[in-house]
């Protein structure tokens, strides 16, 4: 499935959509505030010229023209600060808002091939350095056109000469970034990129300390870090070195423009072409006509970064989505499962599921066994539809086909427990309530109770209150799993899907896990990954799958008396 293409910039501009009406009073306000400047600029030359003149007569009405100038400059400067941070605020928060949707649209692929540190990166810091874009490029180049434009026309109304030497300069300077584009837009997208393996890094660092000291690594990893800083570092100093040309060049082009003006406006009063009075006013509309441009150039200067920014936005935003949501089949009101002849591959030609076919009935506690590779998380996926079945056979809820449903209406018939739970850092309370935000204090003891989870619960100091820390880590591994089937369990789903949630157990918190399915038997038709015998004997059968396809059915102690591949994989786990 091919992404959606839009390139970096561009994908900035579609995000304005429905926004045109603030956009454009950005651009206007922008554009009186760099003209109410240059109107300043220019009443302010004009007195100077009418002070040296002498003629004195005029210098009221010129004043008050000023005090007016400078007080309506001020105002379109508010007006314009407040106008274009909103819209840019307003966009940030959209675009963040658009990754966060690509996030979940492409689940659980979203994260593949980039580490969790980079995406942050790219959620937080990279969206608020649109910031500069929304709020400052677009109403700027809009006034580095008019206002030169403005500038231009009035020194050809005191001498055509005049506007014929300053417009090459205004055009030098202008395209300055455009000299040096293609090497700024590398090196942005350079440092962007070890940018955001450095954050990385950092998180790594910070969530494995321990790990790292119980290894004596910490100092190993504190040097990767080190040389990681120093490569963003150099990088950051080629970028600035590449800026700091623009700007020298740029900052020699304005000078020779502001010479070449005054040799000129000297040549107009030694021929008495140009009158003494008008001279400062040509010299301010000099600079007012090469101070929007040459904020642009700085702006333009940064676009390295900022292309490279938002071509990392967009690659999530438009991340395909996995599957289709356009179901919309009614919610079946039987709940047993049938995998009808299955076929499925993450890649072409290399099926992982060659023909499947099983049925679950409601109630039933199910284990799926196998070696590693075998096909049961792949099943387990095409059930939850992280993937779609599009290489052949159905698997049906209730009789009615799981892609005909939407995925909102499925997955609030589904619950899954994964092997590697995630507690969010908030209160125990919060993280059960999460499957069902409207549940009451008795509803989350209740379900807390199910999963033989209430005991420890309550010997905590704040009880439910309690907070979890950073990724539970408060809790053991079997007490994380014991929430994790509690949060599950309050959805009130009737599937529950319980991924290797026995895996890491000590003996005592497998025990409770083996209570916590007692409870289920009949109440939820259970769907069970697992490869520990013991958690095994508590399913009602057991689903061999081999090759791709269901090589054993039946009871753990019938399997085991047959003395098939079943028997043979409990022999291999038993020996390991």
């Amino acid at each position: 499935m091919k992404q959606r293409g839009h390139g970096g910039i561009t994908g900035l501009l579609r995000m304005m959509r429905g926004r045109y009406r603030l956009l454009a009073m950005a651009v206007i306000s922008g554009v009186l505030a760099q003209g109410g400047t240059l109107a300043c600029m220019a009443i302010s030359g004009w007195i100077v010229g009418i002070a040296v003149s002498g003629e004195t007569a005029l210098l009221p009405r010129a004043c008050c023209w000023l005090v007016v100038l400078v007080l309506f400059t001020a105002a379109v400067r508010w007006w314009q600060a407040w106008v274009s941070h909103d819209l840019a605020f307003a966009l940030i928060e959209k675009l963040q808002m658009a990754i966060f949707d690509g996030l979940e649209r492409s689940a659980p692929d979203s994260a593949s091939g980039q580490r969790l540190g980079d995406l942050a990166t790219v959620a937080t810091a990279d969206a608020e350095l649109m910031e500069r874009f929304y709020a400052h490029t677009l109403a700027d180049y809009v006034g580095a056109i008019v206002v030169p434009l403005a500038a231009l026309i009035a020194l050809w109304q005191l001498d055509p000469l005049l506007a014929c030497v300053l417009l090459p300069f205004l055009l030098l300077v202008a395209t300055v970034p455009a000299w040096l584009a293609r090497r700024a837009a590398l090196q942005g997208q350079q440092m962007m990129h070890e940018q955001g393996h450095l954050n990385a890094d950092t998180a790594e660092f910070i969530h494995g300390q321990r790990e790292l000291a119980a290894l004596g690594q910490s100092a190993a990893f504190m040097q990767r870090l080190l040389k990681r800083s120093r490569r963003v570092g150099s990088m950051q100093q080629r970028y600035g070195s590449r800026s700091g040309l623009e700007f020298a060049v740029v900052d020699a082009l304005s000078a020779g423009a502001l010479l070449a003006l005054i040799a000129a406006a000297s040549t107009l009063l030694h021929a008495g072409s140009l009158s003494p009075l008008w001279l400062p006013l040509v010299l301010v509309l000099g600079v007012g006509a090469l101070l929007p441009i040459v904020d642009v150039t700085q702006t333009a200067s940064q676009l390295g970064e900022l292309r490279a920014g938002a071509a990392r936005i967009m690659r999530i935003v438009d991340y395909p989505a996995r599957v289709k949501d356009s179901g919309s089949a009614p919610s079946p009101e039987r709940h047993d499962l049938a995998f009808s002849a299955v076929w499925f591959g993450y890649a072409a030609q290399r099926p992982v599921l060659q023909g499947l076919s099983a049925t679950i009935q409601p109630g039933e506690i199910v284990a799926l066994a196998g070696r590693s590779g075998a096909g049961k998380s792949t099943l387990v996926h095409l059930l939850l539809r992280f993937y779609d079945v599009d290489d052949g056979g159905a698997i049906t809820l209730g009789g009615t086909d799981i892609r005909s449903m939407s995925l909102t209406a499925l997955r609030q018939l589904i619950s899954w427990v994964p092997q590697e739970v995630y507690l969010f850092n908030g209160t125990v309370a919060d993280n059960i309530r999460l499957g069902r935000p409207d549940a009451s204090t008795q509803q989350i003891e209740e379900a807390a109770k199910m999963a033989q989870a209430h005991g420890f619960i309550s010997a905590l100091a704040d009880g439910y209150d309690s907070d979890c820390g950073d990724r539970g880590s408060r809790f053991s591994g079997g007490q994380r799993q014991r929430i994790a089937i509690a949060r599950a369990l309050l959805t009130g789903a009737p599937v529950l899907i319980l991924d290797e949630a026995s895996a890491s157990l000590d003996n005592e918190n497998e025990q409770a896990f083996h209570r916590a399915l007692s409870q289920l038997r009949e109440k939820r038709t259970v769907l069970l990954i697992a490869h520990r015998p013991a958690t095994l004997r508590q399913a009602d059968r057991i689903l061999l799958l081999e090759n791709g396809v269901i090589a054993e059915n039946g009871t753990h102690d019938a399997l085991l008396a047959s003395g098939g591949k079943y028997a043979a994989l409990i022999k291999k786990v038993a020996a390991d």
